[in-house]
C-alpha cells in the first residue's frame, strides 16, 4: 500500500495517494519497524504538503507538519540518518513558508548536521537552498544571496540538475530583490536551460514565472510576453493550483505593463510615480529600438531635445539602465574641412551661432557639427541672436532659420550684414520656406532646405570657412 501511494504521488495523483495513506495508517500504527513507519509518515507528509498547496488547505499543511516530525522521529529511531536530513529540510521548509522562521532555522540545523557528518555536500547545498529561501522571506536579501551562491557553486559539480535548477531559481529572485536585474535575469534564463534538460518542465515554468514576478517591470514588452507564453506552456500540465494562481496573477500583470489593463491589478504596494517611470522607459526602449539606438533619432521620435534624452541615459538618470541600447558613438578622424589640424591649431575652435526655435531642429544641427569638434550657439529669437551679433563674440558661421518668433531669417541677415564686423562672416540660411533668392539677395552665402539638409550642414560650413579662409590669405 505505501509504494501504491508513493506511485500515485509521483503521478501527481495526490487526492488518490491519500485515500490510501489513510486506509493504510492503522496497519503502520501497529507495526514496530521504524522505518517502514518513518517511510509512511514521510510519504503521507508529503502528499498532505501537495494537497494543502493546491487546494489551499491549511488543515493539510499542518497535519503534514505532524506527519513530517513523526517521521524524522521514527527515521532517527531506525538509524536512516539520511532520511531523516531529508525530513528535516522539508520542515525548515514548512515552517519557513508558514512565517516560523525561528522554527524553520532549528530543522535546517538539523539537517545541515545530518548532510554534513555524512560528508554529503549536494544534499549540503540543497539544505543551504532552503535555508536561503528562508532568508528571503526574512527580507534577508544579501544573507540569502551568498549562500545560494555558494549552493549552486557545489550542485554545478554535483550532476543533481533540478535541484540546481531551483537553487538557480532562488539565487535570481536574490539578485532580483538586491537590484542586480541583468545577471538575475541571465540567472533565472539558465535555470530554464537546466532544468529542461533534465526534463522537469514544472521548475523550467517556475523559472520563467519568477522572471516575470520579479523582473517584469524591467523587461520590454516582447519580452514580457514571450516570457509568459513560456511559463504558461511549462505549467499547462502543472497540477498545482498554487502555480497555476501564481500564473494568472502574473499575467494581468503583464497585461498592465504592456498597456492593455488601464490600472494594475492590485494596488497593494502600487505607487503612482513609479508607474509612471515604468511606462516612460518602455516609450523611451521603443524609441531607440526603431531608431537604431541613435540618440538624436530617439529624441526627436520622442519629441524631446536630445540633452533631455541623454541626461535620462547617462549616469545617475533615472533610465540610465537603459544606455545600453545606445549605439556605439563613431568619432569622426578629422574634421570634414581640417584634415590637418596640427598645421592649423588655430582653426579648431570653430564656433557657430544657429538662431533656431524647434529645439528638435536645433539638437540635430548641433549634434552635426560638433561631431566635427565644432562648437554650437543657439538662440530661439533674432533679439536674442542680436544682441549675439553686436557684440564682440568671435562666430565664424552663422546660421538663420526664416520663420522666427519675433522676426524673419532675412531681416535678421539684413540687420547683421550691417553691422561692419559682421559683413564677411558667412550666413547659412536654413528654412524650409521659399526664400533663397531673397536670402541671397539681402547677404546669405548658402541656402539649405529644412529639415532634409540638415546632414549637408557641416560640408557647408567647411566649404565657407575654406573660401572665406582663402580670401584672407
Amino acid at each position: 500500500m505505501l509504494r501504491l501511494a508513493i506511485v500515485e504521488g509521483s503521478l501527481k495523483r495526490y487526492n488518490d495517494a491519500l485515500r490510501i495513506d489513510l486506509e493504510a495508517a492503522p496497519l503502520f500504527d501497529k507495526s514496530t519497524n521504524n522505518a517502514h513507519r518513518g517511510k509512511f509518515h514521510n510519504q503521507f507528509g508529503f502528499v498532505l504538503k501537495n494537497l494543502g498547496a493546491m487546494e489551499k488547505r491549511q488543515d493539510y499543511i499542518d497535519r503534514a507538519l505532524i506527519e513530517f516530525a513523526a517521521a524524522s522521529y521514527y527515521f532517527e529511531q531506525a538509524g536512516h540518518r539520511r532520511y531523516q536530513a531529508c525530513v528535516e529540510n522539508n520542515l525548515g521548509m514548512l515552517f519557513g513558508t508558514a512565517r516560523k522562521f525561528a522554527e524553520a532555522h532549528e530543522h535546517l540545523d538539523r539537517a545541515q548536521a545530518l548532510f554534513t557528518s555524512m560528508k554529503d555536500q549536494v544534499h549540503t547545498a540543497q539544505v543551504d537552498d532552503t535555508r536561503a529561501k528562508v532568508l528571503l522571506a526574512e527580507g534577508r536579501t544579501a544573507e540569502a544571496e551568498r549562500l545560494v551562491r555558494s549552493a549552486v557553486q557545489t550542485l554545478e559539480r554535483g550532476g543533481e540538475q533540478s535541484l540546481l535548477a531551483e537553487a538557480l531559481t532562488t539565487h535570481g529572485i536574490a539578485l532580483a530583490r538586491g537590484g542586480k536585474h541583468r545577471v538575475a535575469r541571465l540567472t533565472l534564463q539558465r535555470a530554464i536551460e537546466v532544468a529542461q534538460n533534465a526534463g522537469d518542465t514544472e521548475a523550467a515554468g517556475l523559472a520563467a514565472l519568477t522572471i516575470l514576478e520579479e523582473l517584469g517591470d524591467h523587461l520590454p514588452s516582447d519580452d514580457l510576453s514571450a516570457t509568459y507564453d513560456r511559463a504558461a506552456d511549462f505549467l499547462s500540465r502543472s497540477g498545482n493550483q498554487e502555480h497555476k494562481d501564481r500564473l494568472l496573477d502574473a499575467s494581468r500583470r503583464v497585461l498592465f505593463l504592456v498597456g492593455v489593463l488601464p490600472t494594475p491589478p492590485t494596488w497593494k504596494g502600487f505607487n503612482f510615480y513609479d508607474a509612471v517611470i515604468r511606462y516612460e522607459a518602455r516609450i523611451i526602449q521603443r524609441a531607440l529600438r526603431e531608431a537604431g539606438g541613435v540618440v538624436t533619432r530617439a529624441a526627436a521620435l520622442l519629441g524631446i531635445g536630445r540633452q533631455s534624452l541623454e541626461s535620462m541615459l547617462r549616469g545617475k538618470g533615472r533610465h540610465a539602465s537603459l544606455a545600453q541600447m545606445r549605439a556605439p558613438v563613431e568619432h569622426r578622424r578629422s574634421s570634414l574641412m581640417f584634415r590637418d589640424e596640427v598645421d592649423c591649431p588655430e582653426l579648431r575652435a570653430v564656433c557657430v551661432l544657429h538662431v533656431e526655435d524647434d529645439s528638435v531642429i536645433a539638437e540635430g544641427v548641433s549634434v552635426a557639427l560638433e561631431g566635427e569638434g565644432w562648437s554650437v550657439e543657439t538662440c530661439v529669437s533674432g533679439a536674442a541672436a542680436l544682441e549675439k551679433l553686436e557684440s564682440g563674440e568671435r562666430y565664424d558661421v552663422l546660421i538663420f532659420d526664416n520663420e522666427l518668433p519675433d522676426t524673419t531669417g532675412i531681416e535678421l541677415t539684413r540687420r547683421t550684414r550691417a553691422l561692419a564686423h559682421r559683413q564677411q562672416t558667412p550666413i547659412i540660411m536654413f528654412s524650409g520656406g521659399d526664400v533663397e533668392m531673397e536670402a541671397r539677395r539681402v547677404g546669405a552665402n548658402k541656402f539649405l532646405r529644412k529639415p532634409g539638409d540638415v546632414a549637408l550642414i557641416p560640408e557647408t560650413v567647411a566649404l565657407l570657412l575654406a573660401r572665406k579662409k582663402g580670401r584672407e590669405v
